[in-house]
């Protein structure tokens, strides 16, 4: 695996698979996830009393979907975006518009969801730099639909943050989990609008945890968490749901050779959300620690065949131009190998631990310079030359795009 801190990229084929990011794009429909005057309408917070409840049990305890539905879903929306064009262009069938998910995360009428969905432009949603929709608007489960304000969006992590006047309106704050791990086997809900069906419950499994996936900029979105549960177009910036109905991830995209759901969803991890959300609230933009490499994971057998003595850590292959690992010094890549039907560069220093802990893959190097601010100092342990050494680096800011 190849990263870039936390990360660029590799391109790498993946056959017929692709990733798609799921706010769904097109013309809006007349009245689609509107309220109407149907007064048979059952509310969203309603399970009736006859309606069975399957519990499964959870390893802190039983989970309930039905439960979580009826407590979680009020605070759950639908957004719908205008990128080009008004309304009326948007309803002749003109214009830009998309839809996806989002919840509630105070009775201020702050509301999270996906950048890709309150925004346009960026990798995986249409190219060029991301930018804010033109309008945008918020139905709640109890049929009340207003307008919103982008506050501010995370591109990296594909976080945004809206919020709508709560005059009026009552809000139910969704819960964020405090949780930092998950365990592959964990049962979850996700609550969404797919394919503009409002207030849709699916179930499933954590199916892995420690993923990277591909998101608005080049730099991966580390931790982040897959699962079977049913995602598709509009189920973006929905909330992913553990047994007690906390927030442990905002469900963000699929991997899928047809476009539609396969069981390989993927969520954005609550840490990265809490991350985002503090400086969003603060200041409308989110700053990264950015160190400017991109790293190879090594593993005992390639690094026997490269002569290195170590079974792990990052090996740099390549050192971004001026960055904070260019100034101190860092050595990408000098060659190029073949080993197990993969192209490897060689001849970079080797990351093997950040202040003291251990690199065992690339994705900890990058979890490792995540943690700390711009303008932190770490100190690199590596291994250059057959000898170890360390190598002090003050950390950058993340820049929108790199150039090697």
């Amino acid at each position: 695996m190849r990263g870039r801190d936390a990360r660029v990229l590799r391109r790498r084929s993946r056959g017929a698979t692709r990733f798609i990011l799921f706010g769904l794009v097109g013309a809006l429909i007349a009245g689609c996830g509107g309220g109407g005057d149907d007064s048979s309408t059952t509310t969203a917070a309603t399970v009736p009393q006859s309606t069975p409840q399957v519990i499964v049990e959870a390893s802190g305890g039983s989970f309930n979907p039905a439960q979580i539905y009826t407590d979680v879903s009020p605070g759950v929306v639908t957004i719908d975006s205008v990128f080009e064009g008004n309304v009326n262009d948007i309803l002749g069938g003109g214009g830009s518009a998309g839809q996806g998910s989002g919840f509630v995360v105070d009775k201020d009428g702050d509301i999270v969801t996906n950048a890709h969905v309150v925004t346009s432009g960026g990798h995986l949603n249409g190219g060029g730099t991301p930018h804010e929709a033109k309008q945008v608007f918020v139905e709640f489960g109890d049929r009340n639909r207003v307008p919103a304000e982008v506050k501010g969006f995370d591109a990296d992590a594909d976080v945004a943050l809206i919020k709508v006047d709560p005059s009026g309106l009552d809000l139910h704050p969704v819960e964020l989990s405090d949780r930092s791990s998950f365990a592959v086997g964990e049962p979850v809900a996700a609550i969404g609008s797919p394919f503009g069906e409002d207030q849709s419950l699916s179930v499933g499994v954590i199916s892995a945890t420690n993923r990277t996936v591909e998101g608005l900029t080049n730099f991966g979105i580390d931790n982040a968490i897959q699962t079977d549960a049913s995602i598709n177009p509009g189920n973006s910036g929905g909330p992913l749901l553990d047994a007690k109905g906390q927030v442990i991830g905002i469900n963000e995209q699929i991997a899928s050779s047809s476009g539609s759901n396969s069981g390989v969803g993927f969520a954005i991890p609550v840490t990265s959300v809490r991350y985002s959300l503090d400086q969003l609230r603060s200041d409308g933009k989110v700053d990264y620690a950015y160190l400017g490499v991109t790293s190879e994971s090594l593993y005992p057998q390639l690094a026997d065949h490269l002569g290195l003595d170590t079974d792990s850590g990052a090996l740099i292959t390549d050192v971004v131009n001026g960055s904070p690992a260019d100034d101190a010094g860092l050595n990408g890549s000098t060659g190029e190998d073949t080993f197990q039907l993969q192209q490897v560069k060689t001849g970079g220093d080797v990351v093997l631990a950040v202040d003291g802990k251990p690199v065992l893959q690339n994705n900890d190097l990058s979890k490792l310079v995540a943690v700390h601010k711009p303008g932190d100092s770490v100190t690199l342990e590596i291994l250059r030359d057959g000898d170890k050494q360390s190598v002090d680096v003050t950390l950058g800011s993340r820049p929108a795009d790199v150039n090697q």
